[in-house]
């Protein structure tokens, strides 16, 4: 908990900083830059020309950051909800999407999630002669993304354990303990009570024959969009193996059956309307018309569970899929990070009726279907 002192900091800005001293934590430090970066052009609009603060160097100029980088910053610094109010300040109080139209401000940007995150927020806001800039930005942040997952999901999905075909392949992913230990026993050195290994034991990898269809039912509000940007992604890594069927539907209080763009992530993603209110119950009851054999579906469900309609429906849409015999996942965030806000209670009342509930990494995502599938 912050200290008086503290909150009085944040609450003034860097010009009580000679009256309070150097009192914040790195986290607060990062969140006072972020604010005094929006703000301090209040001055600027009221004709304040910049000034030196506390007789150093300082001015009233804002921090030097580029308008995406700031944009990145707030969204992970601050909930969602302040994060809307700091974006909708920012474009319609100080345009700041003015500064969307530079190309300098492109040329300085790191491709990662967080800014394609961020570019997808601003399509729409840019500048249209900046518009082939933008998807080239995008475009080379997915394919390397895309790069990364491939080799995960490819390594995950390409075979299991087999336990009772040993392999001389000397990976220790493959090490075969327990093998290890019964082909040994004649080498145990009692005295010093330890065994001595001639011979180790690895396990080969055995192919495995896919034919599952897997169905990403995905929440495309503001809030989801790392994961809905890794569902995309995800989607079309698994699209290219054998024996799988991909099917993806996009929600919030429509719903849009996004199948057919999956090998082109970039035109998916940047037609998605990010926004609008949550319709869990109405995708998943789309999906079930989906379902062709059951036993052999996986419903992913990518959301945060925050039922803008009533929960009924949903839940009803959940049972008949548990005695359908569909294999269900609901993921309150696909991400790198593996964190997520999340309703808790619908959570709980969708695990108790047969769908396994968890955030998780992609690579933990490949992990949970290789398990699944084999």
């Amino acid at each position: 908990m912050r200290s008086p002192q503290e909150k009085w900091r944040l609450l003034l800005g860097k010009y009580a900083q000679q009256r309070f001293g150097d009192c914040l934590s790195s986290a607060d430090r990062r969140r006072d830059a972020a604010l005094d970066y929006l703000y301090s052009r209040e001055y600027q609009q009221r004709g304040i020309k910049p000034a030196s603060v506390g007789g150093g160097a300082g001015s009233l100029e804002p921090t030097q950051l580029h308008a995406l980088d700031w944009l990145a910053e707030v969204r992970d610094l601050f909930p969602n909800t302040v994060f809307e109010v700091l974006q909708t300040e920012a474009i319609e109080r100080y345009q700041l999407a003015d500064l969307l139209k530079d190309p300098q401000v492109w040329a300085h940007l790191a491709p990662d999630a967080s800014l394609l995150r961020t570019l997808l927020t601003y399509q729409d806001r840019a500048d249209p002669a900046m518009q082939a800039e933008l998807r080239r930005v995008a475009k080379k942040i997915i394919d390397e993304i895309l790069q990364r997952l491939r080799a995960k999901v490819v390594r995950a999905m390409s075979g299991r354990r087999n336990r009772h075909q040993r392999s001389p392949m000397q990976a220790s992913a493959n090490f075969d303990a327990r093998a290890t230990v019964r082909a040994n026993l004649e080498t145990w050195d009692g005295e010093r009570k330890r065994l001595l290994a001639d011979q180790l034991v690895f396990m080969s990898r055995q192919k495995r024959h896919l034919d599952w269809t897997i169905v990403l039912c995905v929440d495309q509000s503001g809030s989801m969009t790392e994961s809905l940007i890794f569902s995309a992604l995800m989607a079309a890594v698994l699209t290219g193996l054998p024996g799988i069927k991909v099917k993806m539907v996009l929600f919030d209080t429509s719903v849009v059956d996004v199948t057919h763009q999956l090998d082109d992530p970039l035109a998916l993603l940047l037609s998605v309307q990010l926004g609008g209110g949550t319709d869990i119950g109405k995708a998943l009851s789309y999906c079930e018309t989906l379902l062709e054999q059951p036993s052999r579906t996986i419903l992913a469900l990518v959301s945060d569970f925050y039922e803008g309609a009533g929960p009924r429906p949903l839940l009803a849409s959940v049972a008949r899929l548990n005695e359908a015999r569909v294999r269900m996942l609901g993921i309150a965030a696909l991400d790198e990070s593996g964190r997520a806000d999340f309703n808790r209670h619908i959570a709980e009342q969708l695990a108790a009726l047969g769908m396994q509930v968890g955030a998780m990494t992609p690579e933990n995502f490949a992990d949970w279907l290789a398990e699944v599938v084999k």
